[in-house]
């Protein structure tokens, strides 16, 4: 263990040796933000601000999401691991800012272990493997030979380097043994025109911006990247039963508390977290942009963020990904 994680672990047992029940039982006594390191309007915002008007009801103080943006969820997740760990500062870490940033950004302003106590898994964003009609492929088997026939020749489309689309197609590279090439783009909404006029193959998104060209028989929806099928599309198998076992590339979304919170709070926040996924609405709601709830002990969670950093960076390491 490195000098400053043991500084952590050690600021973390004091913290949990002098903290009294009266002190858990008073949390919260003041509004509480959830820091969204992503603008407005995406998927993480959604989600917080569902999540935040749950708790809101449930703590009976306020829960506000603050939008914190910048440098690919850096800036926001930057602010949350200086924050001061009392429970009132969280974070809605993703996929991006615990897993993927560690592994192409050389220097990152934050240790996604050390500076962090991981509180809940919450959700999991669904990104649908689609395909412009032109291409000869009806499912995941046949798209992986025909890849494999034309080496090459096969292009996806992602909303950047490092993004999590990016990530997804590299890992189907990897997995599956292919030669596909990527075309990055600036964002998924300059990407989709190319992918609907059939100047890319394919591209991995998220459901609800293709859904009414899915229905109009625009783009051919294939496989589903997370664990389980979307509800949102029961139909569509996952491309780990499609042929490729341990595939995942969800876009999960987790709570995160600044290092050193104490652990009753923690154990508080996930408690309520876990009330807050369960509630029908919510999972409705959730549905709605093809999000999966999601529920873990801050344990789970830690193994997790754990395993999807060692993912990454073996990623990173075995496809030469450079962004800096």
């Amino acid at each position: 263990m490195n000098k400053r994680a043991t500084l952590k672990a050690l600021g973390a047992l004091a913290a949990a040796i002098f903290v009294t029940p009266a002190f858990a039982q008073q949390f919260p006594n003041r509004p509480i933000r959830i820091v969204v390191p992503f603008p407005p309007g995406g998927p993480t915002d959604i989600l917080s601000r569902i999540i935040a008007q749950k708790l809101t009801d449930l703590l009976g103080v306020q829960v506000i999401a603050d939008n914190r943006v910048g440098a690919g969820g850096i800036i926001g997740t930057s602010a949350v691991a200086r924050a001061e760990p009392d429970g009132y500062t969280v974070l809605m870490g993703t996929i991006g800012t615990h897993g993927i940033n560690s592994a192409i950004y050389k220097k990152l302003a934050y240790d996604p272990i050390a500076d962090f106590a991981p509180i809940a898994l919450v959700a999991n964003v669904t990104n649908l493997l689609v395909l412009h009609p032109s291409v000869p492929a009806n499912n995941f088997k046949e798209l992986l030979a025909l890849a494999k026939s034309k080496p090459g020749q096969l292009t996806y489309a992602s909303a950047g380097v490092g993004s999590s689309q990016h990530f997804a197609g590299e890992l189907l590279r990897s997995m599956a043994g292919i030669d596909i090439l990527h075309v990055p783009y600036k964002g998924g909404g300059q990407a989709l025109p190319d992918l609907m006029s059939g100047k890319v193959s394919m591209m991995f998104i998220g459901i609800p911006a293709v859904a009414e060209f899915l229905k109009a028989g625009r783009l051919r929806p294939i496989a589903v990247t997370t664990p389980a099928r979307a509800p949102a599309m029961p139909n569509i198998p996952t491309v780990a039963e499609s042929g490729l076992p341990g595939y995942e590339v969800g876009a999960w979304h987790g709570v995160l508390a600044p290092a050193n919170t104490p652990r009753p709070i923690i154990d508080r926040l996930n408690k309520d977290l876990a009330r807050v996924m369960d509630m029908p609405d919510v999972v409705q709601r959730l549905d709605g942009f093809g999000a999966i709830p999601l529920k873990s002990s801050p344990e789970q969670f830690a193994k997790y963020i754990q395993a999807e950093l060692k993912k990454f960076a073996d990623l990173v390491r075995t496809a030469g990904i450079n962004v800096e």
